[in-house]
């Protein structure tokens, strides 16, 4: 168990670092505006997503957060990251920037997997 609760722990922060936060850090550089009109996004979408992503974050890592939350943080997550890589192999072609985000999206389905491995565990103790 201690094993699953480092990994949970691991794959959580990085998509909280991620996905949290350098998007709150970034969003509002030159370069990932550029990046967004680059793909054919309004300018508003950018802070929609930023806020989107920071709120989901927070979602994940935070222990007393509801567990339907959270499970609606990683499906948003994994809207996001599947969304991420088909814009970019529409507008760019298949490569690295495509798979990235189903790289990141593996990573999540980690914290998701181990998330429901130490519920369970939770739900069990507490009976």
């Amino acid at each position: 168990m201690k094993t699953t609760r480092i990994i949970f722990w691991i794959s959580t922060t990085l998509i909280f670092l991620f996905e949290g936060v350098m998007p709150a850090l970034t969003s509002q550089t030159e370069m990932a505006l550029e990046g967004i009109r680059h793909l054919g996004y309004p300018d508003y979408f950018g802070p929609m997503i930023t806020a989107f992503k920071v709120a989901g974050s927070l979602a994940i890592i935070l222990p007393k957060v509801p567990a339907r939350l959270k499970e609606w943080a990683y499906a948003g997550f994994v809207f996001d990251f599947l969304c991420a890589s088909i814009s970019t192999t529409v507008v760019d072609g298949f490569g690295f920037g495509s798979v990235f985000p189903l790289i990141v999206l593996a990573v999540l389905m980690v914290s998701y997997v181990t998330y429901h491995k130490l519920n369970a565990v939770d739900q069990r103790h507490a009976y």
